[in-house]
């Protein structure tokens, strides 16, 4: 099973309001395990960068510059991405931009049904905990002490190995069910078993019963319920 992990960095948070992907990171995994392909670029946005957007990951308008535009990229990393499942976190914002840019430059978009969403995977394990890249890391003990910014390669680099503890860890060999988009868009859905009726069975006490408890009350001495 070949998986893309893959990270963005933006302008800003909406691709419909003019943001633009400036940089992606791609981790090729096989059967869970990278297998030292990656892919990464920056873009020149054609736009300013916010202050906002460049103290996340520190990528300012002179950096991006001299890069190449998305559009001289997509055919190497639609190359790259193949027909794979493709991971992120918080992946609806991450293929909102992907598929924005390729539709800017006249490429097919990515289809949803590729997508898995590791945020999605971790509120399922970790109901009611934190959920962010670095607070999973902390979780499963992933060093994160060089991500100082944001990086598109560095974060899909982090993610990957959150990915494989989420599914199932160095153990996913063992693992019951294999397949990654059943793993990713688990539904459980509860179907009652078909009982057999079976009418209620009386719970009053006999005669004999009765009779025996009275006896029994009788030898107590200063019962509680006696005032």
């Amino acid at each position: 099973m070949r998986e893309i992990v893959f990270d963005t960095e933006t302008t800003g948070l909406d691709p419909l309001s003019g943001d633009r992907m400036v940089e992606i990171g791609c981790i090729e995994l096989v059967n869970r395990v990278p297998t030292g392909r990656t892919f990464h670029a920056y873009f020149n946005p054609q736009r300013s960068m916010p202050l906002a957007a460049e103290q996340v990951h520190g990528l300012s308008d002179v950096f991006l510059a001299d890069k190449k535009c998305f559009h001289e990229h997509a055919l190497e990393l639609i190359d790259f991405l193949e027909d794979s499942p493709l991971v992120a976190h918080n992946a609806q914002f991450d293929f909102g931009f992907l598929n924005h840019e390729f539709g800017l430059c006249g490429h097919p978009e990515v289809v949803l049904d590729r997508m898995i969403d590791t945020l999605t995977l971790a509120r399922r394990r970790h109901p009611g905990a934190k959920h962010s890249l670095d607070a999973l890391c902390v979780r499963y003990g992933i060093d994160r002490s060089h991500r100082v910014l944001h990086g598109a390669l560095l974060d899909a680099e982090l993610l990957a190995q959150v990915y494989v503890e989420l599914t199932g860890g160095r153990q996913i060999g063992l693992a019951l069910a294999s397949d990654t988009r059943a793993t990713a868009n688990e539904i459980s859905v509860f179907r009652p078993r078909q009982r057999e009726f079976r009418p209620p069975r009386p719970h009053a006490a006999t005669v004999e019963e009765l009779a025996r408890h009275k006896a029994f009350l009788e030898t107590l001495e200063s019962p509680l319920w006696v005032h």
